[in-house]
């Protein structure tokens, strides 16, 4: 058995897969997935289970990432989910684009789309996957470039 809180195989060989600069979709139960091209994790069993935001928990405890982006509109019309969002993210700041930006981009950019049973608007969010940095950098004589400071030094 894993020691990690993640017992879905499709979704931890799904973030095996992943590499630096990847983008992973947590997808809300409407999102189109694209037919190819997309290693697809489909979660839903039924409407609000499991929710967006639980999956992103679980992910965030197994997951490197080093960007997270929801829709602009998520920030005004979904506070409730946004303000998790924020609180639960803690390697970078949350990034907003506007929806008719945000869902092209998740579909044309995404290696992997997770989808949940959400019924969230403005629900979906898109990560990043980044590196290890402080074990990347923790070489003696290796020097950490100003650019990685802040990931160099993440401790959680």
């Amino acid at each position: 058995m894993r020691k990690g809180r993640i017992l879905n195989r499709a979704l931890n060989d799904a973030i095996s897969a992943m590499g630096h600069g990847d983008v992973m979709v947590l997808a809300d139960v409407g999102f189109p997935i694209p037919e190819t091209g997309v290693i697809k994790v489909d979660l839903a069993l039924t409407h609000d289970v499991p929710d967006i935001y639980t999956i992103l928990e679980l992910i965030c405890g197994d997951f490197i990432y080093e960007k997270c982006v929801v829709a602009k509109e998520q920030e005004a019309y979904n506070k409730p989910l946004h303000s998790k969002i924020k609180a639960l993210i803690n390697r970078c700041e949350v990034e907003t684009m506007p929806h008719e930006k945000f869902m092209p981009k998740c579909q044309t950019k995404a290696k992997v789309v997770v989808r949940s049973g959400s019924l969230e608007p403005w629900g979906n969010i898109m990560l990043v996957s980044g590196i290890d940095a402080p074990a990347w950098f923790a070489k003696e004589g290796v020097i950490t470039p100003d650019y990685y400071e802040d990931r160099a030094s993440y401790n959680g």
